[in-house]
């Protein structure tokens, strides 16, 4: 494992309202999916300020994803190192397993009230695939998950689930058949039939609003263990620290606490076999 280090807070750019900062940010699309985008804009600005899609949004993360998760004081792994207290936010605890839920569910809702009847999505290890497959159970929508060949053959536990929810799992064959080969598949499918279908990212990447929607949906955990910190010892953490993967669950972390100057944000990178080795997830840190 790699830490990238604490985040200067000070001197990190804020997103605008079109998702730019500092020279990052944006979008640059092919011309055939700038009026999904523009659409998605204007869907997601309404949606933010309509109080029957908040409203709903709480009632579903409540009922059905069961948030708030957890805030657990981790006493013997404490006690091991000796050091400071060490609290989990258990987003393992939400249905299917994992924080990905959180923006799957977000998404399907705003796809529902855009009036979209079909969704795709992207998937890697399976876990948001599984997330998506599960909302449009949930809403009664159309679900296409691409994922790569490979991808499919190591995690054929998750592929099986997908299935079970009703979603159609498409091989993807092309390049390395994994993850970003199938991220390609999707875009082409979503170029093809933009007027049905809204694709349902995971991770917070992509042309914007995605990353700001991605961000928002997964606010909930830091929103959450501020207030669950307040109530465990009346204060604020010292160091809050995440695993960072496409960036959904630090984000969902980081977000809340990025104007609190006395605390340190730490990401932590998959360093596999280092950072200079050019086998490793360290996506930001190199």
């Amino acid at each position: 494992m790699v830490a990238t280090g604490p985040i200067g807070v000070k001197d990190m750019p804020r997103p605008d309202e079109n998702g730019r900062f500092g020279k990052f940010g944006g979008r640059y699309v092919p011309e055939t999916l700038i009026y999904a985008l523009d659409e998605l804009v204007e869907a997601y600005s309404q949606a933010k300020e309509s109080v029957t899609f908040q409203a709903e949004l709480k009632s579903i993360m409540k009922d059905y994803v069961g948030r708030e998760s957890p805030l657990y004081f981790a006493e013997r792994l404490t006690e091991h190192y000796g050091g400071p207290q060490i609290y989990l936010k258990r987003e393992d605890l939400n249905h299917t397993g994992a924080h990905k839920i959180n923006n799957a569910v977000g998404q399907a809702l705003l796809a529902k009230r855009m009036g979209k009847k079909r969704i795709i999505a992207e998937t890697g290890a399976g876990q948001h695939g599984v997330a998506t497959a599960t909302v449009c159970a949930r809403f009664g929508l159309e679900c296409i998950v691409y994922m790569g060949a490979q991808d499919m053959e190591r995690q054929a536990l998750n592929v099986f689930r997908m299935r079970l929810l009703g979603a159609e799992v498409r091989p993807v064959h092309a390049g390395t058949a994994t993850l970003k080969d199938a991220t390609s598949e999707a875009i082409r499918d979503w170029v093809t039939n933009v007027e049905t279908t809204h694709y349902i990212l995971g991770s917070a990447a992509g042309p914007h609003p995605y990353p700001m929607m991605v961000r928002d949906f997964h606010t909930c955990i830091g929103q959450e263990t501020r207030v669950q910190c307040m109530e465990k010892w009346g204060g604020v953490p010292d160091i809050l620290m995440a695993c960072v993967g496409g960036g959904s669950n630090a984000m969902g972390l980081f977000n809340e606490f990025v104007d609190d100057e006395s605390i340190r944000l730490i990401g932590v990178e998959a360093a596999g076999f280092g950072v200079d080795s050019g086998k490793h997830a360290a996506t930001l840190t190199k």
